[in-house]
């Protein structure tokens, strides 16, 4: 695992997976825009190392998590899959039945006294202390022609809650309003958002610490979907095999990643909001103005000689995709805890995570499609999905070809779509109200007579093994070499 974003990059060059852009490049539109070239090229195009932003000497990474390889490499792991097997043994105890048993436990017991962070009383991220800094002096990227100003888009916001102390970590973009200050993107359903609302409740101050270029398996954790109360350093030190160091900052009662490479420390005020916006934003559309609460800059603490890494989102795919599907493969155990009959699941790009989820299930009694789809719309983030789609066990929801030639045989409009209301994300546009609208879901599978079908489903039509298996022969003969 690498325990520094320069060692990530550094074996990101030496494995051909990263691209140096020697040439100035300006913050202003032109980083933007080849990165957005990049992650429309095949597998994601390479990571981007621009050295010689225009004006300024901290060089920009982008598009580091941008294909399925850097993903994995980030999260230390071969396949996502098989990190998902990991957490499925982590969350299903097991007794030993034998000494032998018992030892091959013990990797995993490990990796449970991993989790909980370490606090270390020096760091590189405070080898410079600027009490009187400015955002000027960062590289902040314009993305897109009508954005409100530069933006920081990949910042591992971090406060607690004033009551409990739970602690959040959260990727909210921060429009830049001035040198001091900026908008805190906090949606009305996230972590971040909940902890100002007890401050603005109790009337305080509340402490806000944002870690730019963490270690690379936090830049992941901060977007993860994790269940409300439980800490993302937790998931982060399962990730990355070790306790993960935290370091006490300077102005602010908050721990931040000893790894990161700028530390920006301040706070909001009760009360106080900003108009925000427009943004370019993951779903392909600009996103409208509003008013956000507004973060003041106290201290910027960082290393002498810093990366800044940020991300670009806009018309999918974008390097955002691959941090999605991180999560779509690392949850789906979880989920099944709850939901054992789901047998996979998919989030296309095109759906931009919310629009469009797949589900694949063991059907086993009448109506079972519609019991998924209401489980979805009750647990967690996945309530903002918009439209779901249930298939049966057999459908591979990865094929987005399958998946629409089964919903066009298998669904009847009349009596297989299911349409309700509730809770969507901030950024659907579509929905008459803020944050309040429409879901549909469509039973995809195969109808039973207990669902009241009365005529024979028809079968797949298929050729047999044998006779496949000679075609896979000849057709290998056939095949240009």
């Amino acid at each position: 695992m690498y325990s520094d974003l320069n060692d990530f990059l550094d074996d990101l060059e030496k494995r051909k997976l990263l691209a140096r852009v020697p040439d100035a490049a300006s913050p202003d539109l032109e980083i933007a825009a080849v990165t957005d070239r990049a992650c429309k090229s095949p597998n994601g195009g390479p990571a981007l190392l621009f050295d010689k932003p225009t004006g300024f000497d901290i060089p920009v990474a982008t598009n580091t998590y941008g294909s399925p390889e850097r993903m994995c490499l980030a999260l230390g792991v071969k396949t996502l899959d098989d990190l998902a097997k990991e957490i499925d043994e982590l969350m299903t105890p097991q007794m030993p039945e034998g000494i032998m048993d018992a030892l091959k436990m013990l990797p995993m017991a490990g990796r449970l006294r991993d989790l909980v962070p370490k606090t270390v009383r020096a760091a590189p991220c405070q080898e410079i202390i600027d009490r009187d800094g400015t955002l000027d002096a960062l590289p902040i990227l314009k993305c897109w022609p009508e954005d409100g100003g530069r933006y920081i888009t990949f910042p591992l916001v971090f406060t607690k809650d004033p009551e409990t102390g739970m602690r959040n970590i959260g990727t909210y973009r921060m429009q830049v309003f001035d040198g001091r200050t900026t908008g805190m993107h906090w949606q009305r359903h996230k972590g971040g958002a909940q902890h100002y609302r007890v401050a603005e409740r109790l009337g305080r101050r509340l402490d806000v610490a944002v870690a730019l270029s963490a270690e690379p398996v936090l830049p992941y954790c901060a977007t993860a979907p994790m269940p409300e109360g439980l800490d993302e350093l937790l998931l982060g030190g399962f990730l990355s095999r070790r306790r993960i160091e935290l370091v006490k900052c300077i102005t602010v009662d908050l721990e931040v990643p000893a790894s990161s490479h700028i530390v920006l420390e301040g706070y909001v005020e009760p009360g106080e909001r900003r108009r925000e916006g427009p943004f370019g934003d993951h779903t392909g559309l600009y996103s409208q103005p509003d008013d956000f609460p507004v973060f003041h800059l106290t201290c910027i603490t960082q290393r002498k000689r810093p990366t800044y890494l940020t991300t670009i989102v806009g018309v999918p795919p974008m390097e955002d995709y691959y941090l999605g599907m991180a999560s779509e493969r690392i949850f789906l155990p979880m989920i099944r805890k709850t939901l054992p009959e789901i047998v996979d699941m998919h989030f296309p790009a095109e759906g931009i995570f919310h629009n469009l989820v797949l589900v694949s299930i063991d059907k086993r009694y009448p109506g079972h499609a519609r019991k998924i789809m209401s489980a979805f719309w009750g647990l967690g983030q996945l309530m903002f999905s918009k439209t779901i789609v249930v298939v049966d066990k057999d459908v591979n929801v990865h094929d987005l070809s399958q998946v629409a030639w089964i919903v066009g045989t298998h669904m009847d409009p009349l009596r297989d779509v299911q349409m309700t209301k509730g809770p969507v994300d901030d950024l659907d546009d579509a929905a008459d109200l803020p944050a309040y609208g429409g879901k549909m879901g469509i039973d995809a599978t195969k109808k039973w007579a207990s669902e009241g079908y009365t005529r024979n489903w028809p079968a797949r039509v298929a050729t047999t093994e044998a006779a496949g298996r000679r075609a896979a022969e000849l057709w290998a003969q056939l095949s240009p070499r």
